[in-house]
């Protein structure tokens, strides 16, 4: 061999150099990993093998802009639900769309921070938002609550579904309470009747999301107590409800909360995310049941009685 062929030939160190410079420097999906859980990081061809992976299962996180007590970020509640989601995706691989905060809050209108989107443009919004998802091969779409304030919303819009045809279905999880399970760390704010908002629960899962975030100092600069300036019998309700008992926006005290508290619900809410993944995976009755109404709904005088 010639010296100028001999110099050609790569020696085995520069070899192991550039092995790790490709391996390094090469996409995980090329590697044989998984792709990123979430929707916003992934290439066009990367996203194709992420819905192929996630069974065409995706998360459709939905958080608010809305004050949070003194101590508290005003996207706390779509930090906290997106947490908890990509958790719990990654441990069920599932697809996570990008932040979402169009949703109901028109109770805290009178503070500053808040975004309140008028009624039609939420549901149009969720529409929209789940039918593209839906085009793009998110055949079951799981939309995760994190903020109270959607609990009416959020069940209209998966029943609102059935008003006309799709190929997707719709699944709401809400956070399931874990107030009384064995083991969980006693609250300390006992002489409060509420923990609704931006209370010792609330904060302690914001300790384990965003940390940074979190202002303890600031936590007893207004009341958290329930005002209850209005009295009615509970088979009433009224939209005015909220801001006659918590006009603050605060409901219960974050300035006792703790990262064990933080840590062992953030622990949980994720377990059950991912139980409602896999089940919603196995499940193979919904589209065809959907389907099957959509079907009977054109006809309904031929519909076996």
């Amino acid at each position: 061999m010639s010296r100028s062929q001999s110099a050609k030939v790569p020696s085995e160190k520069t070899t192991g150099i550039l092995l790790a410079v490709i391996f390094f420097l090469a996409p995980p999906v090329a590697l044989g990993q998984s792709p990123s859980v979430k929707w916003e990081e992934l290439t066009s061809a990367d996203f194709v093998k992420a819905i192929q992976q996630a069974q065409g299962t995706c998360l459709l996180p939905v958080g608010i802009m809305e004050k949070h007590g003194l101590h508290l970020p005003l996207g706390n509640d779509l930090i906290n639900v997106r947490y908890a989601s990509q958790h719990a995706a990654e441990q069920e691989y599932t697809l996570v769309f990008p932040e979402y905060y169009v949703s109901q809050i028109f109770e805290a209108r009178h503070q500053p921070g808040t975004v309140a989107y008028s009624a039609h443009l939420q549901l149009d919004l969720l529409q929209e938002t789940t039918d593209e998802m839906g085009r793009n091969g998110c055949k079951k779409i799981i939309i995760v609550n994190g903020h109270g304030g959607n609990e009416h919303l959020l069940p209209f819009f998966a029943q609102s579904q059935l008003a006309s045809p799709h190929d997707y279905i719709v699944y709401v999880f809400n956070r399931p309470s874990h107030n009384d399970t064995s083991g969980r760390p006693p609250m300390k704010s006992s002489s409060y009747a509420t923990d609704f908002h931006a209370g010792e629960g609330e904060t302690s899962r914001t300790m384990v999301a965003r940390p940074d975030l979190v202002h303890l100092d600031r936590a007893k600069g207004e009341s958290g107590a329930d005002q209850a300036r209005e009295k009615l019998p509970d088979s009433l309700y009224t939209g005015i409800w909220w801001y006659a008992r918590f006009p603050n926006h605060y409901a219960g005290d974050g300035s006792v909360a703790s990262k064990e508290l933080g840590e062992f619900d953030t622990r949980m809410v994720i377990s059950d995310l991912v139980t409602a993944i896999r089940a919603v995976k196995a499940d193979s009755q919904g589209l065809k049941l959907q389907k099957q109404f959509f079907e009977e709904a054109t006809h309904p005088l031929d519909t076996k009685q």
